[in-house]
């Protein structure tokens, strides 16, 4: 097992990747909105797995920011869904809710890699 399969942060990243693809999988979203959502949703997981195998932490801390981008990217996308009414509230509002939490333990990595 890989280092960075034991963090929380990527199994939340990961979980949510997959609620992504489903949600892109039932839906009838454009495809641009489609490709924008899987790419980020992905980029979230993948971004927190290369970042562990960098040896410095400006390197580490340098691909979870690049994570923590990718779920505000996500955020935004969702909002957008929710607006045009392609979602319902508290769908959105689940989605959302994971994503912060997401962003909020990266936020607390990215923190500890800047302060040591």
């Amino acid at each position: 097992m890989f280092d960075f399969q034991e963090l929380d942060v990527y199994q939340n990243a990961k979980s949510f990747c997959i609620l992504m693809q489903n949600l892109i999988a039932d839906s009838k979203f454009d495809r641009v909105t489609n490709d924008q959502l899987y790419r980020a949703s992905f980029s979230i997981m993948l971004n927190i797995a290369e970042g562990c195998s960098r040896f410095s932490k400006k390197d580490r801390k340098n691909f979870m920011v690049i994570a923590r981008g990718s779920a505000f990217e996500c955020a935004a996308i969702l909002e957008f869904l929710y607006e045009v009414s392609k979602m319902d509230k508290d769908t959105y509002t689940g989605y959302v809710s994971g994503l912060e939490e997401i962003s909020k333990m990266l936020f607390a990595i990215i923190r500890k890699l800047k302060n040591n």
